[in-house]
């Protein structure tokens, strides 16, 4: 089934909003928390253990209501089926989008083209568990019979984002293993990576669909000239494996048959960590661990495609980003992880949304006249309480914020956590309530700076009515961040269905690489 072709501007939700915003755009959430006592359980949604607290956003209960309208009058209901089916959604590439079946353990028959395409997933994966158990056992060998210690991942876009991401996340379940990644076509990057490395002991993975990426090629081909300097081509196929559908270029590379894991035109390359392109994160990890990454975004994947969208939390943080992004003119977003395992969240995301989102072409291949992907940028907390938060407490920029906290430590030094979550809760609440020339006022006063109150009170004001998402865990864990990555895989196909566009190609990528081969004499 096509998608339907509807612009969002001429639903009827679309112009209640339109009058409904211009009712509330200055409603403080001072006032809208004083006006309900109960709004935090109000506005709170729930997921196994993960809380999803929307209420200090510049939203009330008839805004929820409308923008839910919008999601029914988008038709965004058919548009969840059509994606968990199979259906050629991916219309402009004739492909179906379906990156949540390769976290599904029903075992229920997926057809794409007649193929029962389950079948080849679970093969898959019982092929990355065994290749990670002969490694991480001692069994697979280098040439010189020496055990594995290093896994080079050699890929770019989604083919390393992704992995990187989750290994960095999930250090603290990591195996013996070291584990590197090598993306950019800069020489300097690839050296300052093989310098640290023993060709004997070092396993690369090749990751790239069509094996014809100028940066991955590039790459792979300087890293085999220096293994080859104290190996030999035979020794390749002890060392390098590979994740492509171009059987024939990566065998002529050297790598051998049963070294090459497959990899399918319906996974978008930034929605592919779930595959074998996650093989480093099952090496970085263990197996097991990776399951449960699989299991905690399958356990997502049924909430989104089952629960009412007024509890659907994927749905409603699509919604309320809508709101801020079309109707207050937002143009940015910003992901606030308080845990340092999370530091490339943000520059994941940049690509799951941006290059998901980032059209300005709808579905009848006309232009859109409204904005469509949000910019989306971010760091760790507190660090970046001592870096860019300062813009958003007293700069100009609305910006609305996800913070993504979690109840406990992984090493459980207690008192850190104790002043990390602090540190959390203090500025949600500070963004929210801001501080008023009376209260600064009172302060300085207090402080004995009576001469000082004139010349610097303006400067000490904080408007408040910033708003943000407070998403909490328990811990971090593999199911936990499995969780955590398909919630914004589904807030991203909202926002994509909602606005009229084709989400999962990637044409803007294409044209400065088409340039750079051009430019290219080599």
């Amino acid at each position: 089934m096509a998608l339907k072709n509807i612009n969002p501007t001429k639903t009827t939700a679309w112009v209640n909003l339109l009058a409904h915003f211009n009712e509330i755009k200055n409603l403080h959430l001072r006032t809208l928390s004083e006006k309900n006592p109960n709004r935090k359980n109000d506005f709170k949604l729930q997921l196994e253990n993960l809380e999803v607290d929307l209420s200090n956003n510049r939203i009330d209960r008839k805004t929820l209501q409308l923008l839910n309208q919008l999601a029914i009058e988008t038709d965004l209901a058919s548009a969840i089926q059509y994606y968990f089916k199979g259906d050629t959604i991916n219309v402009t590439e004739k492909r179906a989008v379906l990156h949540t079946a390769l976290r599904d353990f029903s075992q229920q028959e997926i057809l794409i083209e007649n193929k029962n395409i389950s079948l080849e997933i679970g093969q898959t994966l019982d092929k990355i568990k065994q290749f990670t158990d002969e490694v991480l056992n001692g069994n697979w060998k280098g040439f010189s019979g020496k055990t594995i210690t290093d896994v080079v991942n050699i890929g770019i876009g989604g083919s390393d984002l992704g992995p990187q991401m989750v290994v960095e996340a999930l250090k603290f379940y990591k195996t013996p293993l070291n584990i590197h990644f090598i993306s950019n076509i800069d020489g300097d990057h690839v050296q300052e990576t093989l310098k640290k490395l023993n060709p004997e002991t070092t396993l690369f993975i090749i990751v790239s669909k069509t094996f014809t990426t100028q940066e991955t090629l590039t790459n792979a081909l300087t890293v085999k000239k220096w293994f080859l300097t104290c190996a030999t081509e035979n020794d390749i196929k002890k060392h390098f494996v590979a994740v492509s559908t171009n059987l024939t270029m990566v065998k002529e590379f050297g790598v051998a048959d049963e070294n090459i894991f497959p990899m399918w035109d319906w996974v978008g390359g930034r929605f592919s960590l779930w595959s074998a392109v996650g093989l480093s994160i099952s090496l970085a990890v263990g197996f097991n661990n990776f399951k449960q990454l699989l299991k905690g975004a399958n356990q997502m994947d049924q909430h989104f495609k089952n629960t009412p969208f007024e509890k659907n939390i994927p749905v409603v943080l699509a919604l309320i980003s809508i709101w801020y992004n079309n109707f207050f003119k937002s143009e940015t977003e910003v992901i606030l992880p308080y845990t340092e395992y999370l530091k490339s969240l943000a520059p994941y995301l940049q690509q799951a949304i941006m290059e998901s989102n980032g059209k300005s072409i709808d579905r009848n291949g006309e232009p859109v006249n409204y904005q469509t992907g949000t910019i989306v940028w971010g760091s760790t907390g507190t660090n970046s309480q001592h870096a860019f938060m300062q813009l958003l407490h007293q700069g100009t920029k609305l910006i609305p914020a996800d913070f993504i906290g979690f109840k406990e430590s992984l090493y459980g030094l207690t008192e850190h956590h104790d002043k990390l979550m602090a540190n959390f809760y203090a500025q949600i609440q500070a963004l929210k309530e801001g501080k008023t020339k009376e209260e600064v006022h009172l302060d300085m006063k207090v402080s004995g700076q009576f001469n000082q109150i004139e010349s610097l009170l303006p400067y000490k004001v904080f408007e408040g009515n910033k708003p943000s998402n407070t998403i909490l865990f328990d811990k971090l864990t593999p199911f936990n961040l499995g969780m955590l990555i398909a919630m914004y895989e589904h807030k991203i196909f909202v926002q994509g269905i909602m606005w009229n566009i084709y989400s999962f190609d990637q044409f803007g990528v294409e044209l400065g690489k088409e340039l750079a081969n051009k430019i290219y004499k080599g």
